[in-house]
């Protein structure tokens, strides 16, 4: 804590823009033109070389700092832990995508083995993933129904319909690695920005809810068709209860005791996860003894429960995707490309950040656009990562990716030698263990009031994603969800919160004069703070908010004062004006018409033209002849652009415009703290002329304020100027930027 009376001093000259640039001389930049970035990106040397293929081959960083002795252990522990969960997770998320529980395997297998080499997480654990897994089935269940004939698509004939579906999974997953290739490859990573924490939140957790819904039918052991589309939900939701009395009770019993003990047992390794040396695999342990049971008691001869069933020995052979599969899935696979990337780069960002290493996101996607398309060649899920198994990876002592490897191998044993153990496993537990698993997702509905609280444009987000995902389908609640975010961006940038500065008392600070009591506001001075970049879409918002800030129309005033100035002309002329060393005196009493020079409004808009006459005209005092023209209560007005990043040309035609209304009522513009991208900007552009110039620019706000008060001393406070300065602040050279913005005074008596 520091002490109360410290203070700076600051002695220098007040700056305008035009006098800070005679005393600081500017050094001169070379702008790199288009052809300079292109032979920049193509030219080739040692140094880049290595650095590419660094970069397409992030194994040769790690490898290379690799601690045998105190990393190998820890990736053998991991790798075998984690394979134990790949395995139990690949054959539960098999049934999201309705394909047979074997292909979840491969999800397991050969992405891990592409992304060993390509990806730059040291730590995810790449495999099915129960929202990617959903997505896939929705496309599998329509191309494929399990009521009705499948799609007129030449490759399906002598196929079954689980030959069929594996055929679509697999075709979806390698054009959804293609798109995400591409991506990588045309370095657009960045495309995951645009998924904001709010929107993947309110999406997974309606994603949860599809996952649970679909997992009733094998914890109640019914049979309900696979239905996709939109209002799925509520159809699937509607067969289930139309079947409920037909619930398997060994199925119903079996789930829930899974849930239960996997549930108790989970709490307790969070609870106790600092004196656990590893987690307890509950769901594996539970897999194990389910499957154990059901062997013994022959649970699908007595109760007549649905199983995994045969698992073949070995993997598929090599196949080439169906283009015709790629027509009709083009537009479901790159909404799968993004959700698959963001996911497995949020998460792996996570990890990252908590073990100090750097990953790429563009080579991440060119790891997983590999990824699929070798597991999609091979009929594998499509591929991402799942917080649970990373997690599992990560707590077990993974150090690097050699983990995942071992994982790896541990899917391929089970896979070529112990599958056939799972087949008397029960789809009912691992519908449970999906089931279980989803609670971290669905508790994010907490975060409802506490975003209604703080953030409710982010509330919104949350809220219409969410219910848009659940009744819309997960593709076209993406696609809302990006529609909203992208609303409430322009929304924040189009209404920003603008406001009215005042100075507090005894320093050179300035803040909204509605949240502080001790402020100093001189009269006759108006700060307008612009809190956003000024574009199309809001240039007219600001201008609104500036007249509201002023309490007038400059143009109205403009306007009547020149049809003044022509009814003045026109009395002079007949004599019914008469000049005297008062002013100006009315002779005859001839009503003013209004309507007289509407016919010329353009003329009205232009500077009041002075001329021709014998005295300058008090717009302020009482005008003869009874001609009333609305007086104006300021003499300056200071923008404040400080928080302005850029303006549009729609934006500088409407400020210029706005800043000429001003000037012409004899109004003083000051524009401080502007970015000197925007100052060289304005001034290539031809911004300036002979009513807007570079002497209304000042390098701050209190350089601004310093200035005006020089110019027009406060007479409403009794306080100095420099008793507005900090103590212990000295400003001199006040001539410095004292140049006047214009000069169209006429010299002559005052009306």
């Amino acid at each position: 804590m520091e002490p109360a009376g410290k203070h700076y001093v600051v002695s220098r000259p007040l700056y305008s823009e035009d006098a800070f640039a005679k005393d600081h001389k500017r050094t001169t930049r070379k702008s790199k033109t288009l052809l300079d970035h292109f032979k920049q990106y193509f030219t080739c040397d040692s140094k880049r070389a290595k650095n590419a293929a660094l970069s397409l081959m992030p194994i040769i960083g790690w490898l290379r700092i690799y601690r045998l002795k105190e990393w190998l252990l820890n990736d053998i522990v991991s790798g075998v832990s984690t394979g134990l969960v790949a395995v139990l997770q690949g054959l539960a998320y098999s049934l999201l995508a309705s394909i047979p529980a074997w292909y979840g395997l491969f999800a397991a297998f050969f992405p891990v083995i592409i992304y060993f080499f390509l990806g730059t997480s040291r730590h995810i654990s790449v495999g099915a993933f129960p929202v990617l897994s959903l997505m896939v089935g929705a496309v599998v269940t329509r191309l494929v129904p399990d009521i009705g004939p499948p799609a007129n698509i030449t490759g399906f004939e002598g196929l079954t319909i689980d030959e069929q579906r594996a055929m679509v999974s697999a075709s979806v997953t390698f054009l959804m690695g293609i798109f995400q290739l591409a991506m990588g490859v045309f370095q657009v990573g960045f495309i995951v920005i645009y998924l904001s924490d709010t929107l993947v939140s309110g999406f997974t957790t309606a994603a949860a809810v599809h996952i649970l819904v679909s997992q009733l039918k094998f914890v109640l052991g019914l049979t309900v068709p696979g239905i996709s589309g939109p209002l799925s939900i509520i159809y699937t939701l509607k067969d289930i209860f139309l079947q409920i009395t037909k619930t398997n009770i060994c199925d119903l019993v079996t789930a829930i005791v899974v849930m239960v003990v996997v549930f108790i047992v989970k709490e307790l390794n969070d609870r106790y996860k600092s004196k656990l040396p590893v987690p307890i695999p509950i769901e594996v342990i539970m897999t194990v003894i389910a499957c154990g049971v059901s062997y013994a008691v022959n649970f699908k001869e007595k109760f007549g429960v649905d199983v995994v069933g045969k698992i073949p020995s070995g993997f598929e052979p090599p196949t080439a995707p169906s283009l015709e599969i790629f027509q009709m899935t083009v537009m479901d696979a790159f909404p799968m490309a993004i959700v698959g990337f963001a996911v497995a780069f949020s998460v792996g960002k996570v990890y990252a950040v908590k073990h100090d290493y750097l990953i790429d996101g563009n080579q991440e996607l060119i790891a997983f656009g590999a990824s699929n398309i070798f597991g999609g060649t091979f009929s594998s899920l499509a591929a991402s990562t799942a917080l649970s198994r990373s997690a599992v990876q990560e707590s077990t002592g993974g150090k690097t990716q050699i983990a995942g490897l071992l994982s790896a191998l541990i899917v391929m044993i089970v896979t070529l030698a112990i599958g056939f153990l799972l087949e008397p496993l029960q789809k009912s537990v691992l519908g449970a263990v999906v089931i279980i698993n989803l609670k971290g997702m669905l508790m994010q509905v907490r975060e409802v009031p506490y975003l209604w609280r703080k953030d409710r444009p982010d509330c919104v987000v949350w809220v219409v994603t969410c219910v848009a995902s659940i009744l819309l389908g997960l593709d076209l609640g993406l696609a809302v969800g990006l529609g909203i975010e992208l609303l409430v961006v322009v929304f924040r940038t189009q209404f920003p919160r603008c406001s009215v500065l005042a100075n507090i008392r005894g320093t050179d600070i300035y803040r909204d004069r509605k949240d502080y009591l001790s402020m100093y506001e001189p009269g006759g001075v108006k700060i307008f703070r612009i809190p956003s970049p000024i574009f199309f879409a809001n240039i007219e918002f600001f201008r609104g908010k500036l007249l509201e800030a002023v309490g007038f129309n400059p143009l109205r005033i403009l306007r009547k004062r020149n049809k003044a100035l022509r009814k003045i002309k026109k009395l002079l002329k007949k004599g019914e004006l008469q000049v005297t060393a008062k002013g100006l005196l009315a002779i005859g009493s001839s009503p003013i018409d209004e309507s007289e020079d509407e016919c010329n409004m353009e003329d009205l808009d232009l500077p009041s033209d002075y001329s021709h006459l014998p005295v300058q005209v008090n717009w302020n005092s009482q005008l003869p002849a009874n001609i009333c023209v609305p007086p104006v209560p300021i003499h300056s007005l200071v923008l404040d652009f400080a928080a302005v990043s850029f303006l549009d040309m729609s934006a500088m035609k409407g400020l210029k415009a706005a800043l000429k209304e001003f000037i012409r009522v004899d109004v003083n513009i000051y524009i401080v703290a502007c970015d000197m991208y925007l100052y060289k900007k304005l001034q290539s552009i031809k911004f300036f002329d002979d009513e807007i110039q570079t002497s209304m620019f000042f390098v701050t706000l209190h350089d601004a304020m310093l200035h005006i008060l020089e110019r027009h001393p406060d007479t409403t406070n009794v306080d100095s100027v420099t008793e507005k300065v900090p103590t212990g602040h000295t400003f001199d050279n006040l001539g410095n930027g004292r140049s006047s913005l214009r000069s169209r005074m006429v010299s002559s008596k005052e009306v």
